[in-house]
């Protein structure tokens, strides 16, 4: 069961009806060693204490049923780890998971728990979350309490949950976020305006994105994001260069996978000048939103630009950075992002629907969610 690096039983409480949910292997679990999955930290000291999010879900009666598998050291968009395994895509077994929460969302696609917890640094609750049918939330940069997972530092990560419906998701941020205002994510939002960005992406993605906008009777507007390509690559300067400055001296130890060995060799490289230039846009693509959101409610685009492509063709080296083209600017940005499963027509597949979020509003993007599963008839 690759979801899992383990598995376990923790609660509070002895109920057997306790809503379950796993724990990706970037987030420490008191008693077992955070690898991120790696060899490189396979013999990493057992976790003396919860991280903050695992203590309030365990506080708040959920059953925590182990740690889930994830891209190494979460350096990845695909999932393939030959070291711990790579999880089943739950949609096509053919298909990456994505990465790097690939475990997490993998076990909640495939119905092993409830909800899953993943960290999202440049897309990585949300690709996989499209990548596996699932709901995926990238909550406000620094919303969610980030004590005890690793990166330690980070201008970019989030701890985000994985389920199969809103109302799930709704009781998990309830859990882990103590401001998190449930009645609001509940609410009603069928006067609220959609902004639908302009973005490339393939014909089917795209018509299955504006199918289910338009189920939603909500007011919809045309919105152009002019820095969103420039905020791709200033996202990936700054993974580069908060990845190579945590992770960088594991290259020594010989037993990093050769991907991502040669990504922290090319991460070490990014200049103080390319991140002087990425800081400039973080600010310019920031307020481009910010001043989006004073027009709409949220704005609405593609996760992913197209459907996650083979394991084959993964391991043949096909590219997979512009995977990230869509949801890497909103880490840089720091608004909250969450991807909702919708149907593509004459396709057992389904896409990623991105719902952004005004800056500490995460309850109305769950509740723009909520709106459009109610529309669209997914609640599983």
């Amino acid at each position: 069961m690759s979801a899992f690096l383990q598995t376990f039983d923790l609660s509070a409480t002895d109920s057997a009806d306790a809503p379950t949910i796993a724990i990706k292997d970037s987030i420490d679990v008191a008693g077992y060693a955070t690898t991120a999955a790696s060899r490189a930290l396979a013999d990493a000291p057992l976790a003396s204490e919860h991280a903050e999010v695992v203590r309030r879900l365990l506080d708040a009666g959920w059953r925590v049923t182990g740690k889930t598998n994830m891209h190494e050291l979460a350096f990845g968009m695909t999932g393939i780890n030959d070291f711990s395994g790579t999880p089943v895509n739950p949609q096509d077994e053919a298909r990456i998971p994505g990465g790097s929460s690939s475990g997490s969302a993998s076990a909640v696609g495939q119905k092993f728990v409830d909800a899953a917890l993943g960290t999202d640094t440049g897309g990585s609750v949300r690709g996989p979350a499209a990548c596996c049918g699932v709901i995926g939330l990238k909550p406000t940069f620094g919303r969610v309490s980030r004590h005890g997972v690793a990166p330690r530092v980070t201008t970019l990560d989030c701890v985000g949950p994985f389920t199969r419906e809103t109302d799930t998701l709704i009781r998990v941020m309830t859990a882990i976020d103590p401001s998190f205002r449930a009645d609001d994510a509940r609410r009603d939002v069928s006067q609220l305006r959609i902004g639908m960005v302009a973005v490339d992406a393939d014909d089917d993605i795209a018509k299955a994105i504006a199918d289910a906008v338009g189920k939603s009777e909500l007011a919809v507007q045309a919105i152009e994001l002019a820095s969103l390509k420039d905020a791709f690559t200033a996202g990936l300067a700054v993974i580069n260069a908060e990845t190579s400055r945590a992770f960088g001296h594991l290259v020594a130890s010989g037993k990093l996978g050769a991907d991502i060995e040669a990504r922290l060799r090319a991460a070490a490289a990014t200049s103080a000048a390319d991140l002087d230039a990425a800081e400039r846009v973080r600010r310019t693509f920031t307020d481009e939103v910010d001043r989006a959101l004073d027009r709409v409610d949220v704005l609405v685009l593609p996760t992913l630009p197209s459907l996650p492509i083979t394991l084959e063709a993964a391991r043949a080296g096909t590219s997979v950075i512009g995977m990230s083209s869509l949801i890497r600017p909103f880490n840089l940005s720091g608004h909250p992002a969450l991807s909702l499963p919708v149907p593509i027509e004459r396709s057992t597949l389904k896409a990623g629907l991105q719902i952004i979020g005004r800056k500490n509003d995460d309850e109305t993007v769950c509740a723009v969610a909520a709106h459009l599963e109610a529309r669209l008839g997914q609640s599983a």
